[in-house]
């Protein structure tokens, strides 16, 4: 289940920014750089002693630079507490701020261990502070090699700042990170922290603001969660209708795929959408309507006039669920193509258009990271290496609101980057994508703009997860969300 980080600061910041919030900190006067180190330190010990509070041992691995620094003040501070403390520095030639913190370490009696894997091995609790956001390429073999040691041991871990070797403006992996239990980040949100590895290796996350709140300039990207959602759905108008709640069309399921629109459809009548009308195989209509009636359906072999009158009915079309990249696919999605209806393009209708590309303002495209990587003709891992540029090119190239599923969803529109760290891994099973493709078009047809309807669809849809994973995460089915949507699209149930 997903942390609720609702207590933390929604502005992220890449590492530049971060570091530029320092030196403007500093200039400022409200600051110099060893003070904050200073700060970082006591946060660390603070956060160890919650943690571990009869904790009598701590092993302490420092780089060189500001991330070693701040162990190195932790570690004083735990030794001055009566904890039995070792340390062991990669080198002792790091920065001013290290060597300052170093020299402070050791006049109060500290003292420093070889170079050694077998102390980490045997260590029972460990504070990373050996590698910081200055991370870019693969960690070299040397810290690997501590790395890899502290995730052989079965100790308790704190990681300073970032997991060392997680990359701070991508949460991507340098080849290999620190698996922490806790991870305490500094100063302002690293925005790779919330999405992609990083989500795995970081643990329970926890912030220190260390006083540069004042000092940030407009953030890189923001957070949402659960608590986004009181905001927006208030109770409706006691006269409404189900034609002022949105009329929505839902096109897929070639054969053998009447689940996955199915899925969709009931998603966006779960969703509050008034009217869902579902276009698929005539062989379907018994899988769609035997245990959901509410939905209308439409069997169609052919485009004809008839599917053209349902696409124009429709406020907001949702295709892809099912569609299949052969002929019958294809022709939907060719007539969708001329309708100027919003819509939501999901599964095999990005497929379709990472065939013939094209440029669309009133799209919501949804793409997994497999999708992404077709749509922009590359690899799966250079998507996950960096899921912001990703969402960026796609944006770039498609037109629309583009979100990147996956660990920490991505949301771009050109303007507003989003970062959704919602869900857990029970959505990893068939027809999960599904559902939020049909959930996002049920807000936009309750005429939310297609950002805000996709930013919250994407919420819904995770928090849902995280609402039916307290029966567990393994054995998780999409149609197991359709009770918790429900719930979470009215406020006074939240």
């Amino acid at each position: 289940m997903a942390q609720d980080l609702s207590q933390f600061p929604k502005a992220l910041f890449t590492q530049a920014q971060v570091r530029q919030a320092e030196l403007s900190a500093v200039s400022q006067g409200a600051s110099s750089l060893y003070e904050l180190v200073e700060r970082a330190g006591a946060a660390a010990f603070e956060c160890l002693t919650k943690h571990n509070p009869n904790a009598s041992s701590v092993f302490f691995l420092a780089g060189s630079g500001n991330n070693g620094a701040d162990a190195l003040v932790c570690a004083r501070l735990a030794r001055a507490s009566g904890m039995a403390v070792s340390v062991m520095m990669t080198s002792v030639a790091g920065t001013p701020e290290c060597q300052q913190a170093l020299a402070h370490y050791l006049k109060d009696g500290g003292e420093l261990l070889p170079k050694a894997v077998a102390p980490i091995l045997a260590a029972k609790i460990i504070v990373d502070g050996l590698l910081g956001t200055g991370v870019r390429d693969a960690v070299r073999d040397d810290m690997a090699e501590y790395i890899c040691a502290i995730n052989d041991n079965a100790a308790w871990v704190l990681s300073l700042d970032l997991p060392s070797g997680v990359i701070a403006d991508t949460g991507a992996v340098a080849g290999v990170a620190v698996m922490a239990d806790v991870t305490l980040c500094f100063g302002g949100w690293k925005q790779g922290l919330l999405t992609g590895k990083a989500r795995h290796y970081s643990g329970e996350l926890e912030f220190a603001a260390l006083g540069l709140t004042p000092f940030f300039a407009e953030a890189s990207a923001q957070r949402v969660g659960k608590e986004t959602l009181k905001d927006y759905f208030a109770a409706r108008a006691r006269d409404s209708h189900k034609g002022q709640s949105g009329k929505a069309t839902v096109i897929g399921g070639d054969m053998g795929m009447a689940g996955a629109v199915r899925l969709a459809s009931e998603a966006c009548l779960r969703a509050g959408a008034g009217l869902v009308t579902v276009i698929s195989r005539p062989d379907h209509q018994l899988t769609v309507n035997v245990s959901r009636p509410e939905l209308m359906f439409w069997g169609c072999d052919l485009v004809d006039m008839e599917v053209y009158l349902r696409l124009g009915w429709a406020q907001v079309i949702v295709l892809g669920p099912g569609l299949g990249k052969h002929d019958w696919g294809y022709n939907l999605f060719k007539a969708v193509g001329l309708s100027d209806k919003p819509c939501v393009l999901d599964a095999d209708a990005l497929n379709l258009l990472s065939n013939e590309p094209r440029r669309q303002t009133n799209w919501v495209l949804t793409p997994h990271p497999g999708e992404a990587a077709r749509l922009l003709g590359c690899s799966v891992a250079e998507i996950e290496q960096d899921r912001f540029a990703a969402v960026r090119a796609i944006q770039q190239k498609y037109g629309g609101v583009v979100l990147l599923k996956g660990a920490g969803t991505v949301i771009f529109d050109g303007k507003q980057m989003i970062v959704a760290p919602v869900g857990n891994p029970g959505l990893a099973s068939g027809g999960c994508g599904d559902v939020l493709s049909g959930i996002i078009g049920a807000l936009m047809a309750q005429g939310m703009d297609n950002m805000q309807a996709t930013v919250l669809g994407v919420v819904v849809h995770g928090c849902a997860a995280d609402l039916a994973a307290i029966q567990g995460e393994r054995g998780m089915l999409a149609s197991d969300l359709m009770p918790f949507i429900r719930q979470l699209v009215n406020s006074d149930l939240l």
